[in-house]
């Protein structure tokens, strides 16, 4: 076999293996993302709901963005799949530590308050970028 060619399966299974454990890992962060908040986004969402797509979405990216910089800076797939699930745990830690600090965040979000899910969605995004660049070594 030509060596390019093998090296084209490998690289081809290597990525396969890296999207399909990422494309995992988003699915999971976001039903555990729906599963630790009060209201049920979907629900939400389906009605015309902006907050709630605000915050849902923007957590979504700012949990993407580290996923992002373990994929493009690990060492093997392993490597890749404990600074995935850091970066989940830390996406998720922030929900709870902005709850704390906006009391009212929950029916705020539920009410379509979009200040609220506008702040949420810019500490999510920032946590992520943070995320992200402290996983660059």
């Amino acid at each position: 076999m030509n060596s390019s060619f093998t090296d084209s399966i490998s690289g081809f299974l290597d990525f396969g293996s890296y999207f399909v454990a990422a494309l995992g890992f988003v699915s999971l962060f976001c039903v555990v993302y729906c599963k630790i908040t009060p209201y049920d986004e979907l629900k939400l969402i389906k009605s015309g709901n902006r907050s709630a797509a605000i915050t849902l979405g923007s957590a979504l990216l700012g949990f993407v963005l580290p996923l992002y910089s373990a994929i493009t800076h690990s060492v093997g797939l392993l490597d890749m799949l404990i600074w995935a699930l850091i970066a989940m745990l830390i996406q998720l830690a922030l929900f709870g530590l902005v709850r704390m600090a906006l009391r009212d965040l929950v029916r705020e979000i539920e009410n379509d308050h979009t200040a609220a899910a506008t702040l949420l969605a810019f500490s999510s995004i920032s946590i992520g970028i943070l995320n992200a660049a402290c996983m660059t070594y």
